[in-house]
């Protein structure tokens, strides 16, 4: 085991990457990388092999967030005295919390940091407010457009598969988008008419979309509905034409059968990008074994998530291990990836929110319905926080997986899937 001073010094002495600098510098990103070494008990050979793997590898997240800034805790406090409704505080959040890194500097110093210190080159980002109206969809899709046009010199968005190893190589980071929902005007004139708009988003830059998110819709049945009906004809539709177009199916909200239908549905390989194994914690954010056999069979994967009510027992990075672990003994390592679902939030934040008072009391949402005891209040564990990236690198190298899985999980199941998707008639720009 090594102890914090002896990681201060090692991190520093190896020469390893700015991650481990940044880690000494930010005393946010370092509490976090410490309780990282407490729960995993790394030798100093682990932390060093698992720190450089990491390092040298491509590093895709299947599905989360960027790094989140703090409100401007002044602006928020006059428009709740100006009265402003829940959805207009709900976007006017949103919007700080999405784009002031790119318009505040001390923020944008914050963001850089958080990304430089989680060795990730890509994310699948998070670009579309769950539900199916094109509108709603559109305004993350918007803040993330807007946020990586501005700092494009450091964080892009990416429109072609082939563009993020070539962000690798830079030196930069960058976006590639997920919707989290299948767009749907919602007029009922046709089958084509609804799903017109998959194909319109795709164009807008969208590469993945939540088949269903906890609840019912049109398509299928959500995690968290206990009819468990599956997936419906249209739902098959829109497979169809997401297959069609290029848009990778997620089912990672999506109830069991749902997603177990869509897998035998879907002829391109199809995902759940944040989820985890429901043979190691039986949820219903997790998946039981013949979905994950069915997610294999197309050529997808199932992401592992931080969030510790799925994950189970401690609900810390061990936790998270068990689950990988198993995943890869059970399916192989071609079928496993990293979707956190949990973003760093920027160390301003706390002090912006006491700025900002109190906001007017909402009824809960109704895309956010969880049945009893099934989400923790809890916080995050200390050790599963969205710049600890290379620790998860080390904990599968402490378990035993080789340096060519834990490639592929880290980043190179993500990047095949993502091109065995894309059309293969759209051309790379000269």
């Amino acid at each position: 085991m090594i102890n914090r001073r002896e990681f201060a010094g090692a991190s520093l002495g190896i020469s390893l990457s700015a991650a481990m600098q940044t880690a000494v510098s930010n005393p946010k990103i370092r509490a976090g990388m410490d309780a990282a070494i407490a729960n995993l008990k790394p030798s100093p050979k682990d932390l060093q092999r698992g720190l450089e793997l990491h390092k040298n590898s491509l590093v895709i997240e299947s599905y989360g967030f960027s790094p989140r800034s703090a409100i401007d805790g002044d602006l928020f406090r006059q428009a709740i005295e100006a009265g402003a409704n829940n959805q207009e505080l709900e976007d006017l959040h949103e919007e700080m919390i999405m784009t002031r890194c790119a318009t505040d500097a001390a923020e944008k110093t914050e963001y850089l940091d958080a990304w430089d210190a989680s060795g990730v080159t890509c994310i699948f980002q998070n670009a579309g407010e769950e539900g199916q109206d094109p509108l709603r969809l559109m305004k993350r899709l918007a803040r993330f457009t807007f946020t990586t046009d501005v700092l494009r010199d450091s964080v892009s968005r990416v429109a072609l598969p082939a563009d993020i190893p070539g962000a690798k190589k830079l030196g930069r980071h960058c976006l590639y988008f997920s919707g989290n929902g299948v767009p749907l005007p919602q007029q009922w004139n046709s089958v084509h008419e609804e799903l017109g708009y998959i194909r319109i988003f795709f164009q807008l830059g969208i590469r993945m979309m939540h088949l269903t998110y906890n609840r019912r819709n049109m398509l299928g049945d959500g995690c968290a509905e206990s009819a468990n009906g599956g997936l419906s004809d249209l739902g098959r539709a829109a497979i169809r034409e997401m297959n069609d177009t290029g848009v990778i199916v997620d089912v990672a909200h999506s109830g069991w059968r749902t997603s177990l239908e869509a897998a035998k549905a879907s002829t391109k390989p199809m995902v759940a990008s944040h989820s985890g194994a429901a043979e190691v914690n039986r949820h219903i954010r997790c998946k039981p074994d013949d979905v994950i056999r069915a997610i294999a069979d197309t050529g997808g994967y199932v992401g592992v998530c931080c969030i510790p009510s799925f994950l189970g027992r401690t609900g810390d990075l061990v936790a998270m291990m068990d689950h990988i672990e198993y995943l890869v003994k059970k399916f192989g390592a071609d079928h496993v990836a990293i979707g956190t679902d949990i973003a760093y939030t920027s160390r301003f934040a706390e002090t912006e929110n006491r700025k900002a008072g109190r906001r007017p009391k909402s009824r809960t949402r109704f895309e956010s319905f969880w049945p009893e005891g099934a989400l923790s209040t809890k916080p995050e564990h200390p050790s599963l926080v969205w710049t600890n990236w290379p620790m998860f690198t080390v904990g599968m190298s402490q378990r035993g997986i080789s340096d060519t899985d834990i490639q592929k999980i880290i980043g190179g199941n993500v990047m095949r899937v993502a091109t065995s998707v894309f059309p293969k008639s759209i051309l790379k720009p000269a």
